[in-house]
């Protein structure tokens, strides 16, 4: 019992005496900026003008019930231009981008030239209704330089 006692004192003050030790290796760095700069220059058409609608109905701010499944690509609408989350937390700005697909797929266009959009909003506290309207001047391009 004795040889028990000695070995589990050891072990206890063995336990105590150590620590836990952590090692950071710091590097010194700096921000990579970078710029990309292209001399190209498009030559576009501008026609009449176009116009697109799309709608949908909005569950608790962020769950969107309905709409569209088709949407225009790298788009920006303003504010924050970043990527991640930002699209995904903003349903309007999934269907402002399905307007817009519609305005361009149903006129034949490459672009939207000045695009406008209405936006009406319904808000029935658990839900809410969202319409976009959106107007511009066709866009061709017909070469890239």
């Amino acid at each position: 019992m004795d040889k028990i006692f000695k070995f589990a004192t050891l072990g206890l003050v063995i336990a105590i005496s150590s620590g836990c030790v952590s090692y950071n290796a710091s590097q010194p760095s700096s921000p990579i900026e970078s710029a990309v700069k292209t001399d190209l220059k498009a030559d576009v058409t501008v026609g009449e003008e176009i116009t697109g609608k799309s709608a949908v109905n909005i569950l608790f701010g962020v769950l969107k019930i309905g709409g569209d499944n088709q949407f225009v690509d790298g788009v920006s609408y303003g504010g924050d231009s970043g990527g991640g989350l930002s699209g995904l937390l903003d349903p309007v700005a999934a269907v402002k981008s399905a307007a817009a697909y519609k305005a361009v797929k149903s006129s034949g266009a490459d672009l939207i030239i000045a695009p406008r959009y209405e936006v009406t909003q319904k808000d029935y506290f658990i839900f809410k209704q969202v319409d976009v309207t959106v107007k511009g001047n066709k866009g061709n391009i017909r070469s890239i330089r």
